[in-house]
């Protein structure tokens, strides 16, 4: 089954470059969507089935491919070709009880996910007992968030978390401020109203950012950093966490999945954890539990980095 898109001049160009942050990823062709890219696990599934209301299988599947089409026509990702939306990347990073810890037992808790695209992230979350009006998504893109309630069925009046669109490399949606040693004492911001991530400036008990770390180049990862650093709460257990491409030593990686070339900086498990413990913040103020671990999707081989960076 082809599920291409756009005209067949843009699926037929000999070579499209795409931006991803700092990175252009070089591709022969613009890809096509294809159905031999779907795979859903069978928890995945009920999970989707769960939250759709959608219980046949040929149902779902037609389902996700016509919102991956409209998804694409947004921003032709490589990722939304491979279904990247239907995983939880959240699930298998350090600290995910943690955070439901923090979820059920801290009335202002606050969970933000960066780089969110469809919210699957969010939405397996609330499903494990954050309360959904204390969840926040950001993305560069203000239509993911209309998509990601056409994936999961829901208005804002079903789902009332809050989305807040803009490019987090931009100071006027996340400047770069002191790390918190004490909570704000004014009163905290409407969620529901809010145009930026800066009123969150110290409030912010979990925050989420997977495969977006490395979109970006050395010196702006660590601008990152100190961004997401100034808007964590000073509570103890707070914590920072992702997933990110990574190597055994920092450095360059130049390849990509699907036929995709591109160059991109990767911190080491060392790298990042002294990122973030001594630079980001003062040495000793966090604990970084960082693994690296080789995985392999549809062929292509790469070094993944899953971390959790907890506020002490």
């Amino acid at each position: 089954m082809d599920m291409s898109t756009g005209t067949p001049e843009q699926n037929q160009q000999s070579a499209a470059t795409i931006s991803l942050g700092d990175i252009s990823v070089k591709q022969n062709s613009l890809l096509a969507l294809q159905e031999q890219h779907y795979k859903i696990t069978p928890l995945q599934a009920e999970f989707f089935k769960a939250q759709t209301g959608i219980t046949d299988d040929e149902e779902l599947k037609q389902h996700i491919f016509e919102v991956q089409e409209a998804a694409y026509k947004v921003a032709p990702y490589p990722c939304i070709v491979g279904f990247v939306f239907l995983h939880w990347q959240l699930l298998e990073v350090p600290g995910y009880q943690k955070i439901l810890k923090i979820g059920r037992t801290r009335p202002d808790a606050i969970f933000l996910d960066i780089g969110c695209f469809l919210g699957t992230d969010i939405r397996k979350v609330v499903a494990d007992g954050f309360p959904a009006n204390r969840v926040i998504g950001s993305d560069l893109h203000p239509e993911f968030g209309g998509l990601g309630h056409k994936l999961f069925r829901t208005t804002p009046e079903t789902f009332p978390g809050h989305f807040i669109p803009g490019d987090a490399t931009d100071s006027a949606m996340l400047s770069v401020v002191p790390v918190f040693e004490t909570t704000p004492d004014s009163p905290e911001p409407d969620l529901s109203s809010l145009q930026s991530l800066n009123p969150l400036h110290g409030r912010v008990s979990t925050i989420h950012a997977s495969n977006f770390f490395h979109l970006f180049s050395e010196a702006k990862q660590v601008q990152l950093a100190r961004a997401f650093a100034g808007l964590l709460s000073p509570k103890a257990g707070s914590v920072i966490c992702g997933g990110s491409f990574g190597l055994p030593e920092k450095g360059v990686k130049k390849d990509g999945a699907l036929g995709s070339e591109f160059d991109m900086f990767c911190h080491s498990p060392q790298s990042w954890t002294e990122l973030w413990d001594g630079v980001v913040f003062q040495k000793g103020l966090v604990k970084v539990d960082v693994n690296l671990k080789e995985e392999e999707v549809g062929g292509f081989k790469f070094w993944y980095l899953r971390w959790c960076v907890e506020r002490l």
